[in-house]
């Protein structure tokens, strides 16, 4: 039998209605669960959120990542976004208890960069911060932090201390270049280059087992990486601990001015370059 193009049409049409009682008879399937939405006001699965009130009431602002400054300048701060009391508020020493729907712990610190004293806020557990926390919060962490400590063992010129040291003896320069991260990593290690032709494909080189990825605790010594930027060559700095770090391309201001060395955070490098956080590394060069 010779199949017409209506013919075609029309079966279609009856599979379609077809697919559609059934539906109908099943109650419909039900639509697939989405990822959460990111600091839209909403506490959803796989979020860390800070409530303005306490026992989780008033506005809301959620997280899916750890945060190390919240920031207090109304024009860029993290603000409570939901619906309630505090809305429009920056968040930091402003909340007063929390939700954490993510599947690991988080901890709440006193400080930014994940300092001072801290609450540990079960997988899945509602809380009032503590007496010490509760309107004193300034930064949290997704998940245990790292306690590694930066290693001497990869034949560099310098060790961990040298190089700190190096990169403390130079802050405020002006002489080392524009865009040349990788580099200046390297002489602080006493090298005369990285070894690698970008922050990112120095990242990629590393050993897995001396890369921690995601982590924001870096020790004294560890490189901090980045992804991104107009030609996609990344950023890299050194730690100077307690959240610090020595970076090419930055003003007193901690944000980008080309040609300067200064000190600055993770964060601020985030909203300052645009760029995305990768990791820290041990003080492994391609040499």
């Amino acid at each position: 039998m010779v199949t017409t193009r209506s013919g075609l049409k029309s079966a279609a049409a009856v599979l379609g209605a077809s697919a559609l009682l059934a539906g109908v008879g099943m109650g419909m399937a039900s639509a697939p669960a989405h990822a959460a939405t990111a600091r839209n006001g909403v506490c959803e699965s796989g979020e860390f959120c800070y409530y303005y009130n306490s026992g989780e009431a008033g506005s809301v602002s959620d997280f899916t990542t750890s945060v190390g400054n919240y920031g207090t300048d109304k024009a860029t701060c993290y603000v409570f976004k939901g619906s309630g009391n505090g809305k429009g508020l920056c968040i930091k020493n402003n909340a007063a208890s929390v939700w954490n729907r993510t599947s690991k712990p988080v901890y709440v610190y006193y400080n930014s960069n994940y300092g001072g004293a801290s609450q540990k806020i079960a997988a899945g557990a509602k809380a009032n911060l503590n007496s010490t926390l509760k309107n004193n919060d300034a930064s949290h962490h997704i998940g245990a932090i790292s306690t590694g400590s930066c290693k001497n063992s990869f034949g560099n010129p310098h060790t961990c201390a040298q190089a700190v040291t190096w990169a403390k003896n130079h802050l405020g320069s002006t002489s080392l270049g524009t865009g040349m991260c990788d580099h200046v990593v390297g002489l602080a290690y006493g090298w005369s280059s990285s070894g690698s032709s970008t922050a990112y494909v120095h990242w990629t080189q590393v050993p897995a087992a001396d890369k921690h990825a995601g982590s924001r605790s870096v020790p004294a010594g560890g490189l901090a990486f980045f992804k991104g930027g107009s030609s996609g060559a990344g950023h890299v700095m050194l730690s100077l601990g307690g959240g610090q770090f020595a970076s090419t391309d930055v003003g007193a201001n901690g944000r980008y001015q080309a040609g300067h060395y200064n000190k600055t955070t993770i964060a601020t490098i985030e909203s300052s370059f645009g760029e995305t956080y990768l990791g820290w590394t041990q003080p492994w060069f391609n040499h």
